[in-house]
């Protein structure tokens, strides 16, 4: 097996009483796109800036290209974008992109960057004047400069409308590299991860394709248009959305036999498997 990217191995890390992380173990492989998922203080960001050096485990051991995360040499190879990135606020786009540029002996061409994630309009205007949204995509753009083999973003897309959000989407699919993201977006994670990981109290709950992650909760989702409803066995929740009934259950078939036994009207029936959002908030909710 190729050696991966980054690892974390039993990795734990406490701030004082709080547990941050316990006993975590993740891989990035070469190539691969990782969604991180988990609720806020489920250590995302803790896990993020392990790997990249900027803080040290407690327990457990990190790995850059199988090294030290803090070796120079190795963090020259990745790109990062972090929660909150400041920018310094006199400096046009195009001076900003060009002096982290310096920072590598090949960066990417700064016209070319800027078309490449929507934002070549904006190489003249002073940072301090951009929209929050215009900043992140600049700040997601600047992980990228340095022709890094990974990549990874924290929360990128937080800010940005429908519109911006896609086209940062599509910038990150045509990386020929490893990205390791985290987001709030399950969309996001749906459109753009081949692996998807969840974690919650520090700890991995799943890892494995979006498909995969569904199928660990033995959930499926009951739709029908409905006035009202009578009780119903082996309902786990029950939402309304435009006139429709949706009821989630381990056992759709059991449930739709029920219903029918009931005599309630209803119509336009439909059964399908659990959403990644749906999985996620299960498997998040059990710890």
């Amino acid at each position: 097996m190729p050696e991966p990217l980054a690892r974390a191995i039993e990795v734990s890390r406490r701030y004082g009483d709080v547990l941050a992380l316990d006993r975590l173990s993740l891989d990035v492989g070469d190539g691969e796109i990782v969604g991180l998922l988990g609720p806020n203080g489920a250590g995302k960001s803790t896990l993020l800036n392990l790997l990249v050096g900027l803080r040290r485990p407690t327990a457990g051991r990190v790995e850059l290209f199988g090294g030290h995360p803090r070796d120079p040499v190795r963090r020259k190879q990745i790109g990062v974008t972090p929660q909150e990135t400041g920018l310094p606020p006199t400096l046009r786009v195009g001076e900003v992109v060009d002096f982290v540029a310096a920072h590598y002996p090949d960066p990417v061409d700064r016209d070319e960057l800027l078309t490449r994630f929507g934002i070549e309009d904006l190489r003249r205007r002073q940072t301090g004047g951009l929209s929050g949204g215009q900043k992140r995509r600049l700040a997601v753009a600047l992980a990228f400069v340095g022709r890094p083999r990974l990549v990874l973003l924290d929360e990128p897309t937080t800010g940005l409308d429908v519109s911006a959000r896609r086209a940062l989407w599509e910038a990150i699919r045509a990386f020929e590299g490893s990205v390791l993201l985290t987001s709030h977006y399950l969309e996001e994670i749906e459109e753009l991860a081949d692996r998807v990981v969840v974690i919650g109290q520090g700890r991995v709950l799943a890892d494995g394709t979006v498909a995969a992650v569904r199928g660990l909760v033995a959930l499926r989702r009951v739709s029908v248009q409905a006035t009202t409803l009578p009780p119903l066995a082996g309902v786990v929740s029950m939402t309304h959305d435009n006139g429709r009934t949706h009821l989630m259950t381990a056992d759709s078939d059991q449930l739709v036999r029920e219903l029918v036994g009931t005599g309630a009207p209803f119509s336009d029936l439909e059964i399908h498997a659990a959403s990644l959002e749906e999985a996620f908030l299960t498997l998040t909710t059990e710890t």
